[in-house]
């Protein structure tokens, strides 16, 4: 006999190590002869990472196809594993150091020393988030547990690396990167954080060159003249003034007319010595929108994703400012020499050197090892000065809200001009882990050549190899992939897979499998020994990460791992690392094994709180899963997070949600026990053909139906769909009816019709088991070892999915009819708020002899779950009653004297109309445009929300009031 009261905390770690003991979820552990292979990689998380309520989520998606496609008898492999997450692990370790007293840096360390400590940590504390996995019950292969640094994965990254450098695919470039200044490293744009910030827009004067003029016109749309004036200069608009010194053009658009006549002319950066002024020419480019700001934009290519583009296009010096520590540049020659060269790079045309062009540094003497931002107060001060920053009235719209001039003539002051700042909300890039600016910079790196490799990844779900569900992240993954840059494989980090690339005295690169390798490469090229020097450089995290689907089944060797579970079945994983992840794996596997690496990318949702916000530390709205496994068990987590997982939609937790999950642990376990304490037999398999009681069939009928809607819905990764028809098939038809509707047959005289029951109870039980266990595992094999008189033949994980494909329609139907008129006449006892005491008669209007013959039959039931105190039969509806009607007959309920029938109507219409003038003052707040486009997306969507809701209780009020006629 199982406990009187269910304790997930007591039942979750004894299963656990049950599971464990028993080798439960090795590799193809409870497959079948002739079932296909079924694998699924889990996203391998960060070695320093503690279990998130993303990682729940996905991870029990995962574990409920993993448990049911092992239960149908599918050779399972789930694939667990670790990220060795550069750049967040040597923060950890480099923060642990620090926190412990430990008076040295990592730099003083020295690399090797370094590394070791982290291999340390690694060892003491970086098990942590498999364990929390466990805990959360997911069903993975332990005993293959890889780590993206461990020797076979290291082995893959380093044979995958050699390859694409032989084939041309992997180089070494100078190009832009998002540079962390605090860390000193380039990071990917997933690293990069944008956030809004208050910022400022400054206006300054570009001076022609030579003192040329323009006639300035503006026009409106039908070609009037707005504006003239002469201009010796062109305007410019920017937010960070100090990158003006490494400016290379000005642009504007070729349709913009106000600048015609200066294309191709040159204008002066008004910053630096005066008599060392640099001249930049005024090009034409797309990038410029005539209609936002001035339209001429500056160009630094070497500061400026955009910038960039336009300066490939047109030539244009790309020139650094700044060091790795984001500090104005203090090498090279004096400025003056600098100037000197660059006018020389400008006068010779053509594409310029990029390698010459960085020795130049145009930092101005006394700017030179200033902080950016320092550099930037006295770039706008020195300007200012000068008198070449934009002037207007202080009155001027764009410097924010001013009181209403007073002309002077009226006692007002004159107003003065001043410079032309905005104050602005503006996206600044901030690095997620180190939270400084990040800096757009120019550095040598490594890169890999997406593009070619895209093509075959792009064909492979094109031509529907592999496929997207829901299916319009397909347009993610295009718009990514048909538009993809070269990828910036290096980061100059210490931990991570160090960059196979050796260097000879004159900068010759020798890339190989190993140092030997790589002298006997510079032997042959230099016709001596001479001495070499590996890079300093590790790869990019998601470098390794690509390889993840063959490289933890032995790749590049021929494994049998590799043969039997690659390609895999199904990768789930979150749309913000499409590209990041879900595209390298494509092109990577497409490359090395010559298939697709999955053939279908189940994109889970987003878990946010209940009212729809991102979950955050700043918000304070985080939900730790640890805790509400502590508070409510595993399974009840699981279950809400599956039951929240709708395609396409965000999940919003509300933790009420997960505490009315665990009273289903709840109700499912107290169904057990009263199954137990009247007998009920499990282990027997029933026949439905043999079975008498139409109760019997019926519930058969029902867990049939349950199940092919189950099966049909897993298989479509409709989670929530699963989720409902188990709920509503244990909850609803065998807790509540199925168990309510036998208990006169278990205590009934008529012992073979009892001993039915029992087989049929203990039967679907298992049955629910079964269904349930992907969901509930802890419970369910709880349960199932509980339930039977001696040993079950396997674990419930292994058991057969597959049940009784049985359909009694006439037995269902005549169940089913009666469960829905007591179901209504238990709503109008509710919604007429007749008293839980009183009985009622119930009145069948001209009943046909089907509904006569069922009255007649489940009269007693029908009397006894309805508190009925007669049911009748007659030709006309009496008076002052609410009716009903089930199957096309009218079913009156008398209620004079019973309840106020007047007052009643009186109530329901007073609610009606409360509830419509609700309806009525949310449709005017999410009518007002002002409303929907400041309020945050969670508000709008909860007054969408609230809305819906009063319209439903309205419709069901108005419904009861119809009834009393």
């Amino acid at each position: 006999m199982i406990d009187k009261t269910y304790d997930a905390a007591a039942i979750e770690p004894r299963i656990s190590a049950r599971w464990t003991e028993a080798e439960a979820f090795k590799a193809g552990a409870g497959k079948r002869d002739g079932e296909p292979a079924f694998s699924i990689v889990i996203p391998p998380p960060n070695v320093t990472g503690s279990l998130h309520m993303g990682h729940a989520l996905n991870n029990t998606l995962q574990d409920i196809l993993v448990r049911f496609e092992r239960m149908r008898g599918k050779d399972v492999l789930w694939q667990p594993g670790t990220d060795h997450a550069g750049i967040a692990t040597q923060m950890v370790v480099e923060r642990q150091m620090a926190a412990s007293g430990e008076s040295r840096s990592r730099r003083d360390m020295g690399r090797e020393a370094f590394v070791e400590r982290i291999w340390q940590w690694k060892a003491e504390s970086g098990g942590n988030i498999a364990n929390q996995l466990k805990r959360l019950g997911a069903s993975l292969d332990w005993s293959r547990e890889r780590f993206t640094m461990d020797e076979g994965l290291s082995e893959a990254v380093l044979e995958v690396f050699v390859r694409l450098h032989e084939e041309g695919l992997i180089y070494r470039d100078k190009r832009l990167v998002n540079w962390d200044p605090h860390f000193q490293t380039s990071i990917s744009d997933l690293e990069v954080e944008s956030r809004e910030v208050d910022g400022h827009m400054w206006h300054f004067k570009y001076p022609l060159a030579g003192g040329e003029t323009y006639e300035y016109v503006e026009k409106d749309e039908d070609g009037n003249v707005l504006f003239r004036e002469t201009r010796d200069y062109i305007a410019i608009a920017t937010t960070r003034p100090e990158t003006m010194l490494g400016d290379g053009a000005v642009a504007v658009h070729p349709s913009d007319a106000r600048y015609a006549a200066i294309v191709g002319k040159l204008c002066e950066i008004p910053v630096g010595p005066k008599e060392h002024r640099r001249l930049i020419p005024i090009i034409t480019d797309e990038y410029p929108d005539p209609d936002f700001g001035s339209g001429a934009v500056k160009i630094t290519g070497a500061h400026d994703f955009n910038d960039y583009g336009v300066a490939k296009r047109n030539g244009i010096p790309l020139y650094r400012l700044m060091d790795e520590h984001a500090a104005m540049r203090a090498d090279g020659a004096p400025y003056a020499d600098a100037v000197a060269m660059a006018k020389a790079v400008r006068e010779a045309g053509g594409t310029p050197d990029r390698a010459h062009v960085d020795t130049i540094n145009l930092v101005p003497d006394e700017y030179r090892g200033l902080d950016r931002f320092e550099a930037r107060d006295r770039v706008v001060a020195a300007i200012t000065a000068e008198g070449l920053a934009i002037m207007v009235p202080e009155t001027d719209p764009r410097l924010g809200p001013v009181k209403a001039p007073v002309a002077p003539e009226e006692g007002g002051e004159t107003r003065a001009l001043v410079p032309l700042v905005e104050a602005k909300k503006i996206m600044q890039p901030f690095g997620d882990r180190s939270g400084v600016v990040i800096e757009p910079m120019l550095t040598d790196q490594w890169f890999c050549d997406a593009e070619t490799l895209a093509r075959p990844a792009i064909a492979s779900v094109r031509e529907g190899r592999t496929k997207f569900v829901p299916q319009q992240w397909e347009n993610t993954y295009f718009h990514w992939m048909e538009n993809i840059q070269p990828w910036c494989i290096s980061r100059q980090l210490w931990w991570g897979h160090r960059i196979p690339a050796w260097y000879g005295p004159d900068g010759a690169v020798f890339v190989a499998r190993s140092e030997d390798a790589a002298y006997e490469k510079a032997d042959a090229h230099y016709g001596a020994r001479v001495a070499l020097a590996r890079d300093e450089d590790v790869l990019d995290t998601w470098f390794s990460s690509a390889l993840w689907p063959f490289s933890t089944m032995g790749w590049p060797k021929d494994t049998a791992e590799l043969e039997r579970y690659y390609p895999t079945s199904v990768l789930s994983t979150a749309f913000d690392i499409i590209f990041f992840w879900v595209a390298r794996m494509m092109m990577m596997g497409l490359h090395f094994t010559g298939t697709e690496p999955f053939h279908t990318v189940y994109m889970h949702p987003l878990v946010r709180d209940k009212t729809g916000a991102k979950m955050s530390k700043s918000k304070g709205n985080g939900i730790d899963p640890l805790e509400l496994i502590d508070e409510v068990g595993a399974d009840a987590l699981r279950f809400t997070l599956a039951a929240l997982a709708v395609q396409g939609r965000d999940v919003k937790l509300d933790p009420a949600r997960i505490s009315g999950y665990r009273n289903f642990c709840t109700k499912l376990w107290n169904a057990t026990r009263f199954a137990q304490l009247n007998e009920a037999r499990h282990g027997i398999r029933v026949e439905p053909a043999s079975l008498q009681l139409p109760l019997n069939r019926w519930i058969v009928t029902e867990l049939s139906k349950a199940e092919r809607e189950t099966t049909a819905a897993l298989e479509a990764f409709r989670f929530n769909d699963a989720s409902a028809v188990l709920y509503r098939f244990v909850w609803n038809l065998f807790c509540d009816w199925y168990v309510e509707l036998s208990k006169p047959t278990l205590s009934g005289s008529d012992a073979d019709a009892a001993g039915e029951v029992r087989v049929v109870t203990g039967y679907v039980l298992d049955r629910i088991f079964v269904l349930l266990h992907p969901f509930m595992p802890f419970l369910t094999e709880e349960l199932w070892a509980e339930t039977m008189d001696g040993e079950r033949e396997t674990l419930l994980c292994h058991t057969e999915w597959a049940g009784i494909d049985f359909n009694a329609p006439e037995s269902a139907d005549d169940i089913n009819w009666l469960i829905e008129i007591v179901s209504a006449v238990r709503s109008v006892r509710a919604e007429m708020n007749v008293p839980a005491s009183a009985k009622v008669t119930m009145v069948a209007i001209s009943p046909d002899p089907l509904t006569a013959d069922r009255l007649k039959r489940h009269g007693p039931q029908l009397t006894r779950l309805a508190r009925l105190e007669a049911v009748e039969t007659s030709g006309e509806v009496p008076g002052q009653s609410a009716q009903i009607v089930v199957d096309g007959i009218t079913f009156a309920i008398p209620l004079a004297g019973v309840i106020d029938i007047e007052a009643e109507k009186a109530r329901l219409a007073k609610a009606v109309k409360k509830n419509e003038g609700e309806v009525s003052r949310i449709d005017k707040k999410l009518g007002n445009d002002k409303f929907v486009a400041n309020a945050p997306d969670e508000v709008v969507e909860q007054e969408r929300e609230k809305r819906d809701a009063y319209r439903l209780e309205t419709e069901s009020l108005k419904a009861a009031l119809a009834r009393l006629g």
